[in-house]
């Protein structure tokens, strides 16, 4: 059976690499190399550098993708401006470079070279157009230009954002079993570790811990293709079942494969016989769970965990909210969101949004992020924390445990650490996780000159997130001012708060609704590294260690957190609504 299965995940992943190497292959590259541990990705662009050094002015293309790969992002910079302004470069190395500046978020260069490279660039020139959300232009290039496959690929994602939804035929009578709750995941535990993956799994264990039957099931072709091949037909964690839908063959096109993902929901939920079905952001997810409570005649839920469409745009420019794809981005969730029976979210911001949209308040649950049984234990001390984990137990740790990408703003924590550095010798700063903007971040501190105060852990096991938060005496969350970012509220301050750490964070909407101003922290203008460092000073001795007023602040959080935001009580919130929408309980 093994063997069986480690074959129908190889044909997976040579299906998924298949569809994408001709379309856009220095993506597909760059996705691969995600996958790979850090610091052997450094290691290799170390060696990749000293063979590459001789031959790099006639291979410009793979020495600027070496430099990327091992973060030197400002060498990376140089090499696209050379590029970009160079007379003698090749039409084929323009659009190369074009397509890397492109993958990296660099539409400046991207553009500059797709100048260069003329005509030569269909493909590059669509992947530009879709970059900005303009869906329609990129496939109308790719017709033009005879690029078949590409073209139908990009038009497949276009059709679901315009409108299109998956069909299922009547199932006839069908019983659900009381108690019972289906979750539509995108992504889950063990296999990928994110806030999204953390909050679900707290989720499905307090269901389980109230007497519900909980099952999961995650995205069709997930979590082969992230790089599982072995990955099995369920996993099993903390009692809780994660089911994959992995099919000998994925149905080829966006469409025909959430079409393919419909009616293997379908056919688990007639085993399962689940009452409700419970799905999450984005959209996509919810087309499929409303199509398979719709045959089945059962109510569905959709959970309201960001607004993707401003995720997506926070990362473009300014432009990018009046694009096509932000348009049918936000069309397509307000239809979802009318379209269930409950609609849950994380905070008031959200909800206010939510309901400008059109749906009615009394049809919006707020279940806030929360913590779980491990957290109600009494934390310990930071000193302690730092020497269970290998750090350096002296000083003060100020720091985060996050997804590392751009929007949380985590270059304004470095300047503000770069700031204090000289005046105190024992602060250190700890940054907890990993993401693309992981190698910038490494980068900027060695030109700010604190390489030997800043320690990146990279992801760390689940169980050892909560010592981690106990580690640093002060959490920041020095988000940036974006749409994305003023309306989704984060998990892991309030992990912090639980552990009685004072917070220090942006002064945005949904930041307002976790800290409570010179009660459990501070809130600081964003992207403003002086006034971080200000707040960082004022909660640190002369000697730099954390003054009563921060551990006043740390312990008034942590009673508010216990208070108000356990896992426990937003199950018995979910169980409320469920009744009230005609789930049988």
């Amino acid at each position: 059976m093994r063997a069986l299965n480690l074959l129908r995940n190889a044909r997976i992943v040579v299906s998924t690499v298949h569809s994408h190497a001709g379309d856009d292959p220095v993506l597909l590259v760059l996705q691969v190399s995600r996958r790979v541990s850090p610091g052997v990705l450094r290691r290799a662009a170390a060696v990749g550098r000293v063979l590459l050094r001789p031959m790099r002015r006639r291979l410009p293309f793979v020495w600027a993708f070496v430099e990327h790969l091992g973060g030197q992002d400002a060498a990376l910079e140089q090499l696209l401006n050379s590029g970009a302004a160079q007379g003698n470069l090749r039409p084929a190395t323009c659009r190369r470079l074009a397509e890397l500046a492109l993958a990296t978020g660099n539409t400046v260069q991207a553009d500059r070279l797709l100048e260069r490279g003329g005509a030569s660039a269909p493909g590059t020139s669509a992947r530009r157009l879709w970059y900005e959300g303009d869906m329609s232009g990129a496939v109308a290039v790719l017709h033009a230009a005879g690029r078949t496959r590409h073209e139908q690929r990009l038009a497949a994602e276009l059709r679901v954002f315009e409108g299109w939804s998956p069909r299922l035929p009547p199932v006839g009578s069908y019983s659900p079993a009381p108690r019972t709750v289906l979750h539509l995941l995108t992504n889950s535990l063990p296999h990928t570790g994110s806030g999204y993956a953390q909050r679900s799994h707290s989720i499905l264990t307090a269901q389980r811990a109230q007497g519900w039957q909980v099952h999961a099931v995650t995205r069709i072709g997930y979590p082969v293709q992230v790089g599982r091949l072995l990955a099995r037909d369920a996993d099993v964690v903390d009692g809780v079942t994660y089911h994959r839908l992995l099919p000998g063959k994925l149905a080829r096109g966006y469409d025909s494969r959430l079409q393919q993902q419909a009616e293997e929901v379908l056919a688990l939920a007639l085993r399962l016989k689940p009452a409700v079905l419970h799905t999450t952001t984005h959209f996509i997810n919810g087309l499929v769970a409303a199509e398979v409570a719709r045959v089945l005649g059962i109510p569905w839920v959709y959970e309201v965990r960001g607004q993707l469409a401003d995720t997506w745009a926070s990362s473009r420019s300014a432009q990018a909210t009046a694009s096509e794809r932000y348009k049918l981005f936000t069309d397509r969730e307000t239809q979802v969101m009318r379209n269930a029976n409950l609609v849950v979210t994380l905070g008031e911001a959200m909800k206010r949004e939510i309901m400008l949209s059109g749906v009615s308040a009394e049809k919006v649950l707020l279940t806030p992020n929360a913590v779980g049984d491990e957290y109600l234990e009494p934390p310990i001390s930071s000193a302690e924390a730092r020497k269970r984990l290998g750090l350096e137990a002296a000083g003060t740790y100020v720091g985060t445990v996050s997804s590392l990408v751009d929007y949380e703003g985590l270059d304004t924590l470095l300047h503000a650490v770069a700031r204090l550095a000289p005046s105190v010798p024992g602060l250190r700063c700890l940054i907890v996780g990993d993401g693309v903007a992981a190698p910038g971040l490494k980068s900027l501190a060695g030109r700010l000159g604190i390489t030997d105060r800043v320690v990146f852990t990279g992801r760390v096991p689940r169980e050892e997130a909560r010592t981690y938060h106990q580690a640093l005496d002060i959490f920041v969350v020095p988000r940036k001012d974006l749409d994305v970012t003023r309306s989704v509220t984060p998990l892991k301050p309030v992990e912090a708060m639980a552990c009685a750490r004072p917070v220090i964070a942006s002064n945005l909407p949904a930041l307002r609704e976790i800290v409570v101003e010179s009660v459990t922290g501070v809130l600081v203008k964003p992207e403003a590294a002086e006034d971080l460092a200000a707040a960082i000073s004022g909660l640190m001795t002369v000697d730099g260690f954390p003054t009563p007023r921060a551990q006043a602040w740390g312990a008034a959080g942590r009673s508010l957190v216990l208070e108000r935001r356990t896992w426990a009580l937003n199950a018995e919130r979910y169980a409320t609504s469920y009744a009230r929408i005609g789930v049988a309980v």
